[in-house]
């Protein structure tokens, strides 16, 4: 009999083994196309695609309304199960999640699981535990599909249903703190970049150490401010610098996702100064940065810039500012569009003197640091929750 690694300690009974089929009644939705969603629908709604790109685990906050009348739909019950009928990867299709409300239109790509288990468990022991095993199920090429009849054979093993609720109750505080995190997350990115807008654009100016007025910015040409310089990367000289790649830079973050070994390379790379300022240039790698603190070597779609008038440390923000993204978005070349540094370096930027540049980028670095941290904290509870899954679950 398979026993948990993990379980309350006042549960020691042996699980029941059964068929899905045995504890489930399989029906569809109905109709429900994109077209029928509408900001201003009077119906709630869940559409197969959202349980992979949306929801979790468990339904609560409904995303999508309609206002097509329920009459002519599929309506949920309380904790009903749904698995996505359809969908464009077999791992994307092998989920499942409970809808806690009575009366949500369910779209006609949802297999609907009713039973009389604890909906939030089920759902949660078929996303884990029989994750793979729908997986291997799904059928088709550019579109997969799960049906009813595939998974009614998946054998449960099933605990009390009061042990059911314990396990759903503890994992769903698991998946709101997590949910927390990530609004914290969000809060504060959205926190920097109204704090940018504020101080590039200088309605925020910040004041010397002994209160008086810094002076007025200065305003230049880019490629008089900051260069992009290109220094081709000799392997005969020096063969063994981390290489940085375009999937290294992360969107948005600023962190390096990784690093590959220059030795022995035989396409041309552009050599990085440590605190050189990298961004990408090529689409769809755009917005993509980093600031490394250490010496490399990066492909030649990677801008390696410096400042000359700024400092790396001010640059390192002012690329990420909406100016910069407006300026990068002016791209030559048809079949793979780059930014084009000629209209980037020719373009005017004010820029303030080297104090106020230092208050600036320490300000904002010091908001990079709280989000970094949360993202981190975001990561370790994530990589929490999925051990204790495969604990709970067998």
């Amino acid at each position: 009999m398979a026993t948990p690694k993990l379980r309350f300690k006042e549960f020691n009974n042996d699980l029941d083994v059964e068929s899905l089929n045995d504890i489930v009644v399989f029906s569809k939705g109905k109709g429900l196309s994109k077209a029928d969603i509408s900001s201003d629908g009077k119906n709630p709604c869940i559409r197969y695609g959202e349980l992979y790109t949306t929801y979790g685990q468990v339904i609560d906050n409904i995303i999508s309304k309609t206002n097509i009348k329920k009459s002519d739909c599929i309506l949920s019950q309380a904790g009903d199960v749904i698995i996505p009928a359809s969908g464009e990867t077999q791992i994307d299709i092998a989920t499942a999640a409970c809808v806690l409300h009575d009366g949500i239109i369910l779209s006609g790509d949802l297999n609907i699981l009713s039973h009389k288990e604890n909906g939030a468990w089920l759902a949660y022991y078929l996303s884990s535990a029989k994750k793979l095993e729908m997986a291997r199920f799904a059928q088709g090429n550019s579109v997969v599909h799960l049906y009813s009849r595939q998974l009614k054979d998946i054998k449960i093993n099933k605990p009390s249903l009061k042990e059911q609720t314990k396990i759903a109750t503890f994992l769903s505080a698991v998946d709101t703190k997590i949910d927390e995190l990530i609004q914290k997350h969000e809060l504060l990115t959205d926190y920097k970049k109204g704090m940018m807008q504020q101080l590039f654009s200088q309605k925020l100016r910040f004041k010397a150490d002994d209160g008086s007025d810094f002076e007025d910015w200065e305003e230049s040409l880019i490629g008089n401010v900051f260069t992009n310089k290109s220094e081709s990367f000799n392997p005969k000289v020096e063969n063994n610098l981390p290489c940085i790649e375009l999937e290294h830079l992360s969107q948005g973050t600023g962190t390096i996702l990784g690093t590959t070994d220059s030795k022995n390379q035989k396409s041309t790379k552009n050599v990085f100064e440590r605190s050189n300022v990298l961004y990408g240039k090529l689409r769809p790698y755009l917005n993509k940065f980093a600031q490394p603190d250490f010496k490399g070597v990066c492909s030649t779609e990677i801008w390696v810039l410096t400042g000359i008038e700024i400092s790396n440390n001010y640059l390192y923000q002012y690329i990420q500012s909406e100016g910069f993204s407006e300026l990068t978005s002016i791209q030559s070349g048809s079949k793979m569009p780059r930014a084009d540094w000629k209209t980037v370096a020719s373009a005017v930027m004010s820029y303030p003197c080297c104090e106020e540049q230092t208050k600036i980028a320490n300000f904002l670095t010091a908001i990079d640091q709280k989000i970094d941290n949360v993202a981190e904290q975001i990561d370790h509870a994530k990589t929490w929750k999925k051990g204790l899954l495969q604990q709970m679950f067998v």
